[in-house]
């Protein structure tokens, strides 16, 4: 056994035993204008994690702090066992070999076609053959759910909901174990939400990813994740099952679970519980 197997150490020197996400007393401002002060976050390996808040709470600063967008101003950001603020040059590559990103917008390459979208990390960062690498872009964009002609096309001939899929492809380039999801349904109607959170959860089970969620959207959180963590009041108040948070009694977790659109949707997947 070689020594870094012997003390828990994956091949590329992480910390296989540690959180996928370790976020400790962590202090984020602009300026003068505060947004987290003292949050603390850990996320699960193999959990899937909503991340929900009022518009303002830091729901977007926290996920760029976490894969290294905006620098904290004070606490630490741990991945996969390791301090990001910390990471040589060799650490920070295998990190983020190990994640996948879908930003909100997609940030797809409007010049490319989906295929290249997907091959780009994978011509930038690996030695494989274009041939080879045609090959793995193939794959994730079925693995994305979307069929083999969307490959060609630019991302301006995608409906929303295809859009979506191609930057999905894109964040598995690297068949990663942590998965960022910002805002994933925003823009989808309710049957292309519904296939989308479908996807992330047959991904997140055939997979084993651990997936971190920004979203407001109250079905993806009552019918895919595992935990949810709450921000207000500049930390996180509360990180569990949505069952538990409806028993809570914070003000803006009431308010949030247990207002028209939060009944509707626990209302939804009781339902479904029960056709299953």
């Amino acid at each position: 056994m070689s020594d870094s197997r012997a003390h828990g150490l994956s091949e590329d020197g992480l910390d296989a035993s540690a959180p996928p996400i370790e976020v400790r007393d962590l202090y984020s401002a602009f300026g003068t204008s505060v947004v987290h002060d003292g949050l603390n976050l850990t996320v699960r390996k193999g959990e899937v994690m909503g991340v929900v808040g009022g518009s303002g709470s830091g729901k977007s600063v926290l996920l760029n702090t976490i894969i290294g967008l905006k620098e904290p101003e004070g606490g630490s950001v741990k991945i996969f066992g390791q301090d990001i603020q910390h990471a040589s040059r060799r650490k920070w590559s295998a990190i983020e070999r190990r994640w996948g990103v879908l930003f909100q917008q997609g940030a797809l390459f409007s010049s490319l076609t989906v295929r290249e979208n997907v091959a780009a990390p994978l011509h930038e960062h690996t030695d494989l053959t274009r041939a080879e690498i045609n090959d793995l872009a193939d794959l994730k964009i079925a693995l994305a759910g979307l069929p083999p002609r969307a490959g060609a096309l630019k991302p301006s001939e995608l409906s929303g909901g295809m859009r979506k899929r191609a930057s999905l492809a894109r964040a598995l380039a690297f068949d990663p174990e942590l998965l960022f999801l910002d805002e994933p349904t925003a823009g989808l109607d309710p049957i292309g939400a519904a296939a989308f959170d479908e996807l992330i959860a047959d991904l997140t089970n055939s997979l084993g990813l651990t997936v971190f969620m920004i979203t407001h959207d109250l079905d993806s959180l009552y019918t895919i994740t595992d935990r949810v963590a709450v921000i207000a009041d500049k930390k996180v108040v509360a990180v569990d099952p949505v069952e538990v948070l409806e028993q809570s009694d914070h003000p803006w977790i009431q308010e949030y679970f247990l207002g028209p659109r939060g009944r509707a949707a626990q209302a939804a997947s009781h339902k479904g519980r029960q056709r299953n």
